[in-house]
């Protein structure tokens, strides 16, 4: 019998997730896949939203805590924590969010303006705001998460160790 592929739909171009409570979404066109966290090591004099780092598919790769970055504390974990792998100028980057809540599309209607929130470091890096039902959801510019990658620096040989538990790659 054969086995029948599902094709993109093509109006649905957005990936939805929470933090914190507020709906965001990101394009689906920088998602490589929507994980489970995996084991990381901590790197000593990462920016304080870097987690670590991960072993995705043989690339080691920086994990950012979205959490942490908008300014909340960080979670322990849960059922439905999950990664988000995007792809960010040909490097992956995994992005923790609290929970994913599927694909939508803007139905043929433009982004809105994202409000001022700021500069710098604070900045959420929004790159407009789209409706999903009833929520506002603020879409993020992967290009903010490119800069966050570029200030990490990999230890010499990380690509060639195990991934510890992220119990046992944090310092205390």
């Amino acid at each position: 019998m054969p086995q029948h592929r599902h094709r993109h739909d093509p109006s649905k171009t957005l990936v939805g997730f929470t933090v914190g409570g507020v709906h965001y979404a990101i394009a689906i066109g920088g998602v490589r896949e929507i994980c489970n966290p995996k084991p990381l090591v901590a790197l000593p004099h990462a920016p304080p939203s870097v987690n670590g780092v991960t072993d995705y598919r043989g690339e080691v790769i920086p994990v950012i805590d979205l959490r942490v970055r908008f300014g909340l504390p960080p979670l322990d974990g849960g059922l439905r924590q999950k990664w988000i792998v995007v792809d960010v100028g040909g490097s992956a980057v995994a992005l923790v969010v609290d929970q994913t809540f599927g694909v939508f599309g803007t139905a043929g209607a433009g982004l809105r303006p994202a409000p001022p929130l700021g500069a710098g470091e604070q900045a959420r890096g929004i790159e407009g705001v789209a409706t999903h039902g009833d929520a506002m959801v603020f879409v993020l510019d992967l290009r903010t998460f490119r800069e966050i990658a570029a200030r990490v620096e990999l230890p010499d040989g990380a690509g060639d160790r195990p991934a510890l538990p992220a119990s046992e790659g944090r310092d205390p």
